[in-house]
Parts: C-alpha cells; structure tokens; sequence
C-alpha cells in the first residue's frame, strides 16, 4: 500500500495528505543534494585582482610539518620515502645529547646536520598544508616568496617559515625574527608588517615572537613583555594552536610516537626540546586516579616521572640502551645524558608555558583563532596502578580495570579536534563556558571560529578558507591597529 492508499484509508483530509506529501519529497530532495559551500572564486575574485594592500603572508606549520634534509648531501630525511613513513622508527633524528638547550650541537654530525627547507605537503597521501597554500595562491592572488629576493610593485606574496620543529621554540622564535627582516628588505619598506598564518606548535612560536621577539626570556630571570613581534606583525592566525598545550603530546613520551607501522622511540622524542613545549600547562587539571578524583601531581617534576618510571625513567628504556650500545658502561651514559636533557628541557617547557601566560600589556595586535571541536580529544590521563605499577592511561580504552560507575569517556575527554582540546585552543582551564575565564589576559583575542575536523585536516575546511581569506583580504578589521608611518 502507498502512501497516499494508506492515507486515504484512514481517512486523512485531502489537505494533511498533501502537506504530508510535500514534507516528504521535500526530505527526499534535500538529502539528495550535496552540501551548501561557499564559492571562493567569486567571492574573492576582485580581492585578489586588487593590488592595494600587499602585505606578504607568513605560514609556519606545526611539529612535524617542515621537511628535513642532510645539509651536505640535501637527501631528505623527513618525512622520506613512503616505505620511510610507514617502516621506519626515524631513530636517526634523535638530537645529540651532548647539546645546549636549544638543541645545538658544536659538531655538525648526524641529526644535528639536518636543516627544513619546505613544507612536509603530504605524507601517505594525507595532504597537510597544501589546501592552504591553494586556497592563498588560487582565491587570494599570492604568489610564493623567496626570501632574498626583492618583490615587484603590487604583487603580493606568501612566504613559508621551514625550522628544525625538533628545536627549542625559543629558536624557533629568533628565526622568524631573522625572516621578517629579510622581507623587509625584499619589500624596501623597513617598517613592513607582516601577517602570520601558524598552524599547531607554530602558534607558540608566532605568540612567544610577538610578546618577545627573538630573546630568550626562559633563563629563569624576571623578564619583561617587550611586545616586539607586534611592530612586525599586523594580524596573527591561529589555527588548532595548543595554547594550554596538550595531553596527547604525552604518548611520545610513554610509548613513543606512532608513524606508520612504527613508532619513534621514547628516547629520540625526548631528545626534542620542543616536545616538551607542548605538555599541558602548569595550571592544567591534567590527571585523576582510577576512581576519578583529581590528582595534583607536578608534571614538570622530574621526580613524578622517576617515581613512576615512566618516560626517560622506564626500565624498558634502560634496557635498550644498554642492548643497543656497544658495552653496558655506553648505554649507562647514554641513559644519563637523556635524563639529564630531560631534566633541562622539561624546566624550559615551563617557564615557557608560563612566560606565554603572564597578563601582557594592551596588544595592537588582536588573535582570530580556528580549531575544532566535534572530536572527542584527550584532557585528561589516569594514574592506573596495576601489579605494582603506576601506568598513565590517556583514553579510556587503555584502562585494564575500570572501576564500575566511573564515567572515563566523560572525565578524560572533551570536544577538540583529537589533538587540541576547546579549551586548550582558547587558553582556557576548563569547558565550563560558564566559569570565569582570563583567556583575554593571556591571548588578545580578536574572535575564535570552531570547526568540524580532525587536527591534521584543519586547513582543508572551507569554512576556514572563506575566513581566512576575509581576514587576510580586508584591510582594516574593526580591531586592526593603525599602521606604523613609514
């Protein structure tokens, strides 16, 4: 029986069946049409033909975003080849442990030869960046930029910061210091601002350049915020920034960095200087026992680790270092000069968090922040102590004994975008929008925008492009600060 026989049997009116008719052809019809999209070429064609406002764009990816390669023979080390990505451990990155803090190394050997040199596009046939650099060149009239060159009158370019993201962010910061003048430089205008696009890890650098520039305030020192970067930079976006950081950089740590088949080992990820920039800040409620009560452990304490025996603590750790090396007396000091990096690189991680969070004075420049926030994402870990260990969970799935009633999905997790938590994007302690918040004495925020996406997959949202490109494009924002005279 039809619809409408059935409708007419029980003696529906002639006008509910038609309605009802409508409603259901008109659910058949939308749900057979593809999805609404904003159509860039039209609406930034005049935009992008315009040539009034030039100001050059700067890209800065995230960790693990920026190829690398051998300076002296130029092969490329990461990402690689695909049988790279998916088979190798990349243990050949491991910094030297016999470097300062900023991961620099007098002898130029091994992963301390490496130097970036691009954008890691795609890995796997994942396309990280490309889609923003599509979106810049096709609907926003850029052109790529080489740094020393100078730049014809009204084109306008975008210029991509490669760095060595194994490397303090400190470092980092003083790079793109030395990049921004060089634009000057190409542009002839000695008092150009920039604008920043900076993806991940990159928005710490690009937030630790504007409070600081290229100083290294992290010597434990009381430093004031010089707000240097904001005479260099005219508008800053950021996009799935962890700016309360992130629980999920801890995995590199306890059970090492999942890359294809593989995983980069504990002891090359704590190698890495800027690993540690990315734990969850200080103030952060980052860890609750099994039966979901808060715990208030430092995680910047090396002692909580070796309690624990977790990270460059772990006795399995020990272990192959010790197969690993020539003599067990090698590996012993091998072990100790991880430890001691550890001890060096985890105190910088916080007084980084910290010097990134003191109330800054009045900033010209004002943040639009992306991110998203549909993916559950971890917030939080669990001390799960198990046959005498002490095992950090960080996802309920990991849990070998859940206690009954305790709601781990609820009390681990919240909407982020399964790196980066909402929270942690807006500089927040906690979801409760309710509660009282200081993100505006830490991030001068200008308005923040929440996606549908995964992480890695952030700059392909066209959402986003639409934005952006607004954002870029339109000269003067209502929170824009004036120009400098020139």
């Amino acid at each position: 029986m039809t619809l409408v026989e059935l409708s007419a049997a029980r003696k529906v009116p002639l006008a509910w069946r038609r309605l009802l008719l409508s409603l259901v052809l008109g659910l058949i019809t939308a749900c057979s049409q593809a999805p609404m999209r904003p159509d860039l070429e039209r609406i930034y064609r005049s935009s992008a033909q315009a040539t009034t406002d030039t100001t050059p764009v700067i890209v800065i990816p995230g960790l693990f975003g920026s190829k690398l390669r051998d300076r002296a023979s130029g092969t490329e080390v990461w990402p690689g080849t695909w049988q790279s990505v998916l088979f190798s451990d990349y243990r050949h990155l491991a910094l030297d442990l016999g470097a300062d803090l900023g991961g620099n190394s007098s002898a130029d050997t091994g992963a301390n030869r490496l130097e970036a040199f691009g954008l890691a596009h795609q890995v796997l046939g994942i396309d990280f960046y490309g889609p923003l650099i599509d979106t810049l060149v096709t609907y926003g009239g850029y052109r790529a930029g080489r740094p020393g060159e100078s730049v014809p009158s009204g084109e306008r370019r975008y210029c991509v910061f490669a760095y060595d993201w194994r490397q303090d962010n400190v470092q980092h910061a003083a790079a793109l210091d030395a990049l921004i003048e060089q634009i000057r430089r190409d542009y002839g205008q000695p008092k150009l601002r920039v604008d920043i696009v900076a993806h991940s890890m990159g928005g710490l650098v690009a937030r630790y350049y504007l409070r600081y520039g290229p100083q290294d305030v992290l010597d434990g020192q009381p430093n004031l915020i010089s707000l240097y970067g904001t005479e260099r930079v005219r508008k800053l976006v950021l996009l799935g920034a962890p700016n309360f950081g992130a629980v999920s950089a801890l995995q590199g740590f306890l059970r090492g960095e999942p890359i294809g088949f593989k995983r980069m080992p504990t002891e090359v990820v704590a190698s890495m200087p800027s690993a540690y920039q990315l734990f969850p800040h200080p103030l952060a409620d980052w860890l609750i026992d099994s039966d979901g009560q808060s715990l208030h452990d430092d995680l910047y304490d090396p002692a909580l680790w070796q309690r624990h025996g977790w990270g460059v603590y772990d006795p399995a750790l020990a272990a192959r270092l010790r197969a690993a090396a020539p003599s067990a007396a090698e590996g012993d000091a091998r072990l100790a000069a991880l430890q001691r990096q550890f001890i060096r690189s985890l105190e910088r991680a916080r007084r980084l968090a910290w010097m990134l969070s003191t109330p800054e004075p009045p900033s010209p420049v004002r943040y639009v922040l992306f991110g998203g926030n549909c993916a559950p994402t971890p917030a939080k870990g669990v001390l799960e102590k198990l046959d005498g260990q002490s095992l950090l969970r960080l996802s309920p799935g990991e849990i070998a004994r859940p206690r009954p009633g305790v709601r781990y999905d609820e009390l681990m997790l919240e909407p982020g975008d399964g790196r980066v938590t909402k929270p942690s994007l807006l500089a927040r302690e906690t979801l409760d929008a309710s509660a009282p918040q200081n993100e505006e004495a830490i991030l001068p925020i200008a308005y923040y925008f929440f996606l549908c996406e995964r992480h890695d997959q952030l700059t392909s949202n066209v959402n986003f492009q639409d934005n952006l490109l607004h954002i870029l494009l339109t000269r003067h924002l209502p929170w824009d600060a004036p120009a400098p005279a020139r």
